[in-house]
């Protein structure tokens, strides 16, 4: 009897995932599907119950028994407790297939009468366990649940590690979890693996990211946090789900919220959870960890110059109760979880805290440390400590640490006493603007709006619109209301005027979708920055002119790009993805200028990073991802990508815009399904924000991804929606969204030749005024299309020919290896026996090598397999006559006519009431008959059986 046949696919659905678990889920029903065992490991809290009760639920039905048990510590000392819990309510059921010594023995031990032992019935109660599990496996399978093995009685602990090291070759599957430590490299989880199924598969549960963690909050109602105070919950939490609960809950009784800097509020549940040995340190040594907890890195030179002299026998006893990790020739001192610091600091006193933070003040060697811990020791404002707190954060800020400078500010606001310059609402402005250059924009809105319900002076009042409408992103129309206020409190201000001009010409382009209006705004804010001497506002106001100058294909866009690269500069604002740096890389982007791009975007990229400027990051991640993309180096621009969807997510930052561009790497380099899922959430968040610009870019990612699915006529429709909202916005450059070779290659495909000639036509009298030499490359890869489907073998091969040749001379690796494609494809088609048109021998099988040798250089794995599936059919035949759909049987014939109407196949299952599989299977005989290749293929017979 094999495992594997016995085992069947779950009957229904998997549940839903558990949050941040989908590798795992993956690995766990692989080899559960496969009817292997799972071990799943990991500390406390980490959520091994969980996984295992989602698990369970999901394979369950494929088992004729299910038996279960789950262990606590209380109850560990009683013999046989699980094992009753295993095998006691299906006992009866297989007690006459037990010989009478087992019977007897496993009778006795499940019911406690008889006082039976491993030592007396050893042998007789292990053979039992063994025989009552292959009894139960005779009549079906059998999956074993099985949650904190580590609190097993020892007893059924010794005889369900017997039996299942003995099970091979039955079907019974162990699902099973046990708590670890909770270092990684820790193999705590060995003892118990032996003791399982054999080949039974380890999990490791690891901590949850962030935005998981995020997530989790709000599924369990959690909702409203500041991404600041959720970024301190994952710190505190150390991703470990439970304890990030309970700090959310703690968090949600609590009257008021820690402001950023102060430590969270740690539940009595949690602190009696890490701290349960603190009680065995002495008085001496809690204090030492007390002013560790309270360092950000804590060491034994920091802990002696704060005055703690037995620091190395205090940690080190600590180390010994778990409290600290030990850690060889390592200098610093790092608790066994961030809980176990947190949960420290809050059991202490106000009192004693600031006796940590006051030692800490004058040991730290670090000027900001040791302004934040002199601010933590002070009650009540203070000039001086005000002052220092603002010349910390400046440092902090310059160090590319603006998260830090965020923190420092609030406490220099906090201490800065009335009257004084820079006032509490000036730094607290400071602070909010860090808030945006660290990408905390929920944090910078709600600082800016502390500031609005007290501030009377128009610079503050405008400063703090400001930072408003910047913490909004792309959904502008949440916050239309403010832009009036705003031009309300500036009056005749040039300088506050020109904050709000820039902001408005942000506005027309994102709400109203009007380019000509948003470069007008830009030029405005930028003559009024330059008449208030305001050179930071007038560079931004010339970097978004001279971008709206480029979309536009304005001849003006060189000349604006130059002044605002003019000096004096202003370094942020040089490496802004607003500012000038940014507009001349989107302009070397369109101009087919792969090369200086490259360089000019990666130097961008490096500078922002090393300031620590998020969302400028998160651009320019997706630029550099773009010019390699376009350099046909997928895999490079995958990853990227994907990095920059990370960051994304992370922060709450333009994710539609980066979920399109992942969509784009995805369908060139990654997998088509998720590119499609990529492309359909960044049309729905660009449709929520009312965003028509990335409106656009969605639908170009979404049709592209169609168009690389097989898909074309929803490549069609969704291209059409991009044609006509780029027709409004007046976006005249095709080099600014690039879709026009694909909704021409998707209207040839439906038959639509005439729809894809004049998309043709236009674009490239636009290419050839503005001289892109690639899209008009593009464009005659897709005429050739046009010119094969109406009979122009010859032409259309040159014309490929061509095509390839230039756009591999200008860098465009994919571009060139999809011309390669289409022209194999055209070779495969010949137009009679032996003979191509043009009177040119026929290609023989290596037809479609060039094309696999370019996308595989490319790492193009979509693309790649479409070739491979394409060489491996046969050639296609000559071009039928359109009577040849006559042949077919009725139910091939009415699958045939959808695809003529352009039909998905998802979309004929439903009108013809059978399976999409079914579907598939009628399309390849459909094929097989006909001698044919693709749907292509039958909308060219669509095409010739239309009357004239």
């Amino acid at each position: 009897m094999t495992v594997r046949g016995d085992f069947k696919e779950p009957a229904r659905p998997r549940p839903e995932l558990v949050i941040g678990r989908e590798e795992l889920f993956a690995g766990a029903r692989e080899q559960l599907s496969g009817g292997g065992s799972v071990l799943v490991h990991g500390p406390a809290g980490i959520g091994k119950s969980t996984v295992l009760r989602a698990l369970a639920a999901e394979y369950a039905e494929s088992a004729r028994t299910v038996l279960r048990c789950s262990a606590t510590e209380s109850e560990s000392h009683l013999p046989f407790l699980a094992l009753a819990d295993l095998l006691g309510l299906v006992v009866d059921e297989i007690a006459d297939r037990l010989p009478a010594p087992q019977r007897t023995a496993l009778e006795s031990a499940l019911t406690g009468r008889g006082e039976s032992t491993l030592q007396r019935d050893g042998l007789a109660l292990r053979l039992a366990v063994l025989s009552a599990f292959r009894a139960l496996a005779a009549r079906g399978p059998v999956l074993i649940v099985a949650d904190d093995l580590q609190w097993l009685d020892p007893a059924s602990a010794e005889l369900l590690g017997f039996a299942a090291r003995r099970l091979g070759g039955t079907p019974v599957r162990m699902l099973c979890a046990v708590r670890t430590e909770t270092e990684p490299q820790a193999q705590d989880h060995d003892r118990f693996l032996r003791a399982s199924v054999p080949e039974t598969l380890a999990l490791r549960l690891a901590p949850l990211a962030r935005a998981q963690v995020a997530e989790l909050l709000a599924q369990r109602g959690y909702t409203g946090l500041p991404r600041s105070t959720v970024r301190d919950i994952h710190r505190t939490s150390g991703g470990n789900p439970l304890f990030a609960l309970e700090l959310g809950r703690a968090l949600a009784e609590s009257p008021t919220r820690p402001s950023p800097g102060e430590p969270l509020p740690v539940p009595t549940s949690l602190r009696a959870l890490v701290l349960s040995r603190l009680d065995m340190l002495s008085a001496e040594a809690r204090r030492t960890l007390l002013v560790a907890s309270a360092g950000a890195r804590p060491t034994l030179a920091l802990l002696h110059a704060a005055g703690r002299e037995n620091a190395e026998a205090e940690t080190a006893s600590a180390a010994a109760l778990g409290l600290l990790a030990t850690e060889r020739d390592a200098p610093g001192i790092r608790f066994a979880h961030p809980l176990v610091s947190a949960a420290l600091y809050a059991e202490a006193d106000a009192q004693e805290r600031r006796a940590a933070h006051s030692a800490l003040s004058r040991a730290a060697s670090d000027p900001i440390e040791r302004a934040r811990h002199l601010a933590l020791a002070t009650i009540g404002t203070d000039p001086a400590v005000a002052a220092r707190l603002g010349e910390a954060a400046a440092a902090a800020r310059d160090r590319g640490a603006p998260s830090v400078a965020v923190g420092l500010g609030l406490l220099a606001a906090r201490h800065t006493p009335a009257d004084t310059r820079p006032s509490s609402d000036e730094r607290r402005l400071q602070a909010a603007e860090d808030a945006l250059t660290a990408g905390e924009t929920d944090l910078a809105r709600d600082i800016a709006r502390q500031v609005l319900a007290r501030a009377i002076t128009p610079a503050e009042r405008v400063r703090a619109w400001m930072v408003v409408v910047d913490s909004a992103g792309q959904a502008m129309a949440e916050i239309d209301a403010v832009f009036p206020q705003a031009l309300a409190d500036a009056g005749d201000d040039p300088g506050l005027v020109a904050l709000v001009r820039y902001q408005l010409g942000w506005r027309a382009l994102l709400m109203d979708g009007e380019m000509t209006k948003a470069r007008e705004e830009a030029a405005r804010a930028a003559r009024l920055a330059a008449r208030a001497g305001d050179r930071r506002t007038e560079l931004l106001a010339l970097g978004f002119q001279a971008q709206m100058e480029t979309l536009m294909g304005h001849p003006d866009a060189p000349s604006t790009i130059q002044r605002a690269m003019r000096e004096p500069q202003d370094p942020r604002v040089a490496c802004d993805h607003n500012g000038a740096g940014a507009a001349r890389f989107r302009w070397l982007i369109m101009g087919d200028r792969l090369a200086e791009a490259r360089t000019a975007i990666t130097a961008l990229l490096r500078e922002v990073q090393r300031r620590g400027m998020v969302e400028s990051e998160l651009h320019f991640l997706r630029g550099l991802a773009e010019t390699e993309l376009r350099s046909g180096h997928c895999g490079r621009a995958l990853d990227l990508a994907r990095e920059s969807l990370r960051l994304a997510r992370d922060t709450g930052i333009g994710e539609a815009a980066t979920a399109m561009f992942t969509s784009l790497a995805e369908a060139a380099g990654g997998d088509v399904d998720r590119a499609l899922a990529l492309a359909h959430e960044a049309v729905d968040r660009a449709e929520e924000d009312g965003d028509m610009v990335y409106l656009s870019r969605a639908l170009g990612a979404l049709g592209h991804a169609e168009l690389v699915a097989g898909d074309a006529s929803a490549a069609v429709r969704s291209l059409r929606r991009v044609r006509e909202l780029e027709e409004a916005l007046g976006v005249i450059d095709p080099a600014r969204g690039r879709w026009h070779g694909d909704l021409a290659e998707a209207l040839v495909r439906i038959g639509e030749t005439a729809e894809a000639q004049d998309v043709i036509d236009v674009t490239r009298r636009r290419a050839l005024r503005l001289e892109r030499e690639s899209v008009l490359a593009v464009l005659d890869r897709a005429e050739a299309l046009v010119r094969a489907a109406r009979g122009e073998q010859g032409p259309a091969e040159r014309q490929l020919a061509s095509a390839q040749d230039r756009l591999g001379k200008l860098g465009y690796g994919l571009e060139e290896a999809r011309a390669a494609y289409a022209l194999a494809g055209l070779r495969t088609l010949p137009t009679a026996p032996g003979v191509r048109a043009g009177g040119t021998a026929l290609p023989g099988p290596t037809a479609y090598d060039e094309a696999a040798r370019l996308f595989r250089r490319c790492r193009a794995l979509p693309w790649l397999r479409q070739v491979e599936s394409a060489a491996a059919l046969p050639p296609a035949a000559p071009p039928l006559a359109p009577a040849a759909l006559d042949s077919l049987a009725a139910t091939e014939r009415q699958v045939a006519a959808l695809v003529m109407e352009g039909a998905t196949n998802r979309e004929i299952a439903g009108r013809l009431f059978i399976s999409v599989k079914t579907v598939e299977a009628t399309l390849t005989r459909v094929y097989r008959k006909l001698g044919i290749r693709s749907r292509v293929d039958i909308v060219r017979l669509a095409a010739e059986r239309r009357p004239d």
